[in-house]
């Protein structure tokens, strides 16, 4: 191997990882994945992937030897791993970062401490502590959601009355749950912020997100609102970027209230679904940057330079490749998953207009 080409070891090898390394190569930089699956999508674009659990530190460590530096493609890699492996070599985020990010409200109670906004929230153990919650703040409805492992939609039910409580909290079969209250929000924007090794920080422009059955269907760039809010949203992403020491790209997803305030409602440290237009809209992706960020390398150019709708292919949505690839402005991105499931992201489509 050349004496210039660096490896990045990648924890999980979904369509996150797969992206990543693709946007490394051209950079000289290898991808080596680390995950239990033989048959995740990432191992169709690198030859180099370790087979082992996330918790088998032997593996771990020999993992560890082969790269020069860690990163990861999704949050639900278990913290005390990257605890681990940061005791052999650099990993970015850092284990602090993704403390913060896979657990609800660890991740409210971080973002009030530095100040950046969130809807009101409280921790509940019983339907008895939400009913109490739901008194002390005088609402008479409230979400609840585990605290760990939620996405698209899942772990999470809204409580619509005070007798509604206990079954509220027993639906969700956790020992622990965040009460949050009920946002009306005219709109969910993101925007995609990335820091570099030499603290230097930038963002893209926000994504106006549109969800179906509480999974991400579209994002639109530029988004129809102000020009401040716009602004503003994008500082409060470098501001949390600074604050938690981020090495890597972070997904910032925020509410827009009906009187044009912002809420974070959650991060995520590492590449994002709405993010995924930069491939194809700018001259640097949100995958780049990750990959030059964690590798030591400078950040790249935020600009867009064309206007953007990226749409997810979930389940058999793929099969409408064939027709997409007619359209000359659409930019098709399959991940390589053989089982077309329901609800299963199976890809994307970007489609640019200037």
């Amino acid at each position: 191997m050349s004496a210039r080409q660096k490896i990045v070891g990648m924890l999980g090898g979904g369509q996150l990882g797969r992206m990543s390394a693709l946007a490394g190569a051209p950079l000289g930089l290898v991808t080596h994945l680390y995950s239990p699956d033989a048959a995740d999508p990432a191992s169709q674009v690198t030859p180099h992937h370790m087979i082992a659990a996330y918790e088998d530190r032997e593996a771990l460590a020999k993992f560890a030897s082969l790269v020069d530096v860690i990163t990861y493609e999704f949050e639900n890699i278990p913290v005390e791993t990257v605890r681990y492996l940061e005791t052999l070599k650099p990993v970015y985020p850092s284990s602090h970062v993704l403390a913060i990010a896979q657990e609800r409200i660890a991740e409210k109670t971080a973002m009030n401490a530095y100040d950046l906004p969130t809807t009101r929230f409280a921790a509940a153990r019983s339907g008895a502590d939400v009913v109490s919650v739901m008194d002390s703040w005088g609402v008479n409805r409230c979400i609840l959601k585990t605290t760990r492992f939620g996405y698209d939609g899942k772990g999470q039910t809204l409580v619509k009355s005070s007798a509604d409580a206990d079954s509220g909290f027993s639906k969700l079969k956790a020992d622990i749950v965040i009460v949050e209250d009920v946002v009306d929000f005219s709109c969910e924007i993101s925007v995609i912020v990335a820091r570099d090794t030499y603290g230097q920080v930038g963002s893209y422009a926000p994504s106006l997100n549109v969800h179906k059955d509480h999974i991400l269907h579209t994002s639109t760039v530029p988004a129809p609102l102000p020009r401040e809010l716009l602004k503003e949203a994008q500082q409060l992403a470098e501001t949390l970027a600074k604050k938690i020491d981020l090495v890597g790209v972070l997904g910032v997803e925020m509410f827009v209230t009906n009187s044009n305030g912002l809420l974070i409602n959650e991060i995520a440290p590492r590449p994002h679904n709405s993010g995924h237009w930069t491939m194809d809209a700018c001259a640097c992706s949100q995958f780049e940057q990750h990959m030059r960020a964690v590798a030591g390398m400078p950040l790249g150019d935020f600009s867009r330079h064309s206007d953007a709708v990226m749409t997810n292919l979930l389940g058999e949505d793929i099969l409408q490749v064939p027709a997409l690839l007619k359209n000359p402005h659409a930019h098709v991105h399959d991940y390589g998953k053989a089982e077309a499931k329901p609800g299963r992201k199976m890809g994307h489509v970007t489609v640019i207009s200037r």
